[in-house]
């Protein structure tokens, strides 16, 4: 019912938002006449934070067109290598003539909550000297009832179809909760001798271990029952979508939980970008748009495969415990051997707390000392790991320099 009254609210706000968004405009498009009255850009200040405040927030592009190799410009030509019915495999194709001979890196994006476009600095940063593939999650709600549900173990035979279609060569980088998947797909390929195994797995931010250094998000998950999770968050698809019917974790309560992590923060900002209206800074208030245009793009998660996750990794710790089995066979970290092992972990992450990733050492004894490397990011929080300055100028440099030395 809940997620009904939700669609019924918006469907009420909508031509609310759509005059607050004609008004602004009126009162600060220089041909307007109220654009010339007094007090206008504070009143078009007002009518565009409304505005945004109150809209609904569609997937955004990636919008990657061009990168740069060897100095020169290149076309990026994106396209889906492989499409599943809870997931596409997209390629960032270079559009050249010459044979680039550059390393192939699976970039596993996180299904918790946001759109792969999140990690759009991350694919942006690798593609200079990377053939980039990117796991784009598919919002449940889009999904027909026909497709039948989607665990955490099909997660990880997606992930396993992708590392094989991309061949033996590939370097997975899984960012924040695809870690975990993405170590049990690697374990179980190994525990199989897949011909197809990688050659590095790089974790960032992850809660392969989430014991350690617990963080809010860490405890909530705990001191919940899981009954308390099934009963409370878990809501029916409406009419209004191809997946009516399916149970899902709605995309408008995690992104309610977002902002409840940091309320202070979030209105902070939204004051601050009033005033860069007032003012007339267009450069900031363009970065707080762009900034929540994707913060506020959210997508509903499967129920099978939140609730599993809750359980497995979250409440039994399986993983670092020993006893995860995925259809049918345990995953068993120590059989991979011959994959090296990268984890980054930042300094002030408040989300994935310090040691959860590099847990993967301990549980990948099998893999040599020097095929593993360890990178804490200096006074880098969650999101600086695979964003912005410190991944540009720390991160991504650290992770070409790893997968050059194994390749």
């Amino acid at each position: 019912m809940l997620y009904q009254l939700h669609e019924m609210q918006r469907t009420f706000l909508n031509p609310l938002m759509q005059w607050a968004e004609a008004s602004s405009k009126l009162f600060s498009n220089p041909v307007s006449p109220l654009a010339h009255t007094p007090f206008a850009q504070r009143i078009a200040a007002g009518y565009e934070l409304l505005y945004r405040l109150g809209k609904d927030y569609e997937k955004p592009p990636f919008g990657i067109d061009t990168t740069t190799v060897d100095g020169k410009p290149v076309s990026i030509i994106e396209h889906a290598a492989v499409t599943k019915p809870f997931c596409r495999l997209i390629h960032f194709r270079k559009d050249t003539r010459e044979e680039l001979k550059q390393p192939t890196v699976l970039l596993v994006a996180p299904l918790s909550g946001h759109h792969s476009t999140l990690l759009r600095d991350t694919v942006r940063g690798l593609l200079p000297e990377h053939d980039v593939f990117i796991t784009d999650w598919t919002d449940a709600r889009m999904v027909p009832l026909s497709e039948g549900p989607f665990h955490l173990d099909d997660y990880i035979y997606y992930v396993q179809d992708f590392i094989r279609h991309l061949g033996p060569d590939v370097h997975v980088i899984s960012v924040c909760q695809p870690t975990v998947p993405v170590l049990a797909a690697i374990s179980l390929m190994a525990s199989n001798n897949d011909p197809k195994l990688p050659k590095t797995m790089t974790m960032m931010g992850g809660p392969i271990d989430p014991r350690k250094s617990p963080t809010a998000v860490n405890n909530l998950a705990i001191e919940k029952p899981f009954s308390w999770f099934e009963n409370t968050v878990i809501y029916p698809v409406p009419p209004n979508y191809p997946g009516f019917g399916r149970k899902v974790y709605p995309g408008f309560l995690q992104h309610a939980g977002f902002i409840a992590m940091n309320p202070g923060r979030h209105a902070q900002s939204h004051r601050e970008f009033y005033m860069h209206l007032v003012r007339g800074d267009d450069d900031s208030a363009e970065g707080h748009r762009k900034f929540y245009d994707e913060y506020n793009a959210v997508l509903d998660m499967p129920a099978e495969y939140y609730l599993d996750t809750i359980k497995t990794v979250f409440q039994e710790h399986r993983l670092p415990n020993g006893t995860w089995e995925v259809g049918g066979q345990l995953v068993r970290p120590q059989d991979i051997k011959n994959v090296a092992l990268l984890t980054v972990e930042g300094e002030l992450d408040d989300i994935s707390g310090a040691g959860q990733t590099q847990a993967a050492h301990e549980l990948c004894s099998g893999i040599p000392a020097d095929m593993q490397e360890d990178f804490v990011v200096p006074q880098a929080g969650h999101y600086g790991i695979f964003s912005g300055r410190r991944w540009r100028e720390l991160v991504c440099p650290k992770i070409t320099s790893f997968i050059k030395q194994h390749a």
